[in-house]
């Protein structure tokens, strides 16, 4: 685990917690932050959960089988708006892999209290964009995090 990066979050047993602060340019003309901003949020803890694992995009591109990941499932549940301002923090928790597939559960909390919940499924893909199962190194850095 690489936790040089304080900025990308941390981990406290298998979630992955990254503080998020609520700009202006995150709202809508209300100071309510706009529903598209949420998937950001999230994807923002999904790449900082692999940074803080060990596990770096650039590095899945530079393999001898470059490899990247696409959302082909996003499920959103909006709870309570986030305003402008507020300090939050996106709670990240990778479930398992089935084949190229990993399973996500996500959520945005302010100060303990849920605003929003995502489900998500990525698939690992190729450069060519064919679904491939996830290489031995990543497993392997993600097992630690994943349902046994």
């Amino acid at each position: 685990m690489n936790n040089d990066e304080p900025s990308a979050g941390r981990f406290d047993g298998r979630t992955h917690i990254l503080p998020v602060r609520i700009y202006y340019e995150d709202t809508d003309f209300t100071g309510l932050v706009y529903h598209a901003n949420y998937l950001r949020y999230f994807e923002r803890g999904r790449s900082d959960f692999l940074r803080v694992a060990g596990v770096h995009h650039s590095s899945l591109l530079d393999a001898p089988e470059p490899l990247g990941f696409a959302v082909n499932r996003i499920t959103l549940d909006f709870h309570k708006p986030a305003r402008i301002d507020d300090a939050l923090a996106v709670k990240t928790v990778f479930e398992t892999t089935r084949g190229p597939r990993i399973f996500i559960a996500q959520r945005l909390e302010k100060s303990g209290e849920t605003l929003v919940t995502a489900e998500v499924q990525v698939c690992c893909i190729s450069l060519t964009g064919r679904p491939r199962k996830p290489p031995a190194v990543l497993l392997e850095r993600l097992k630690p995090f994943l349902e046994p």
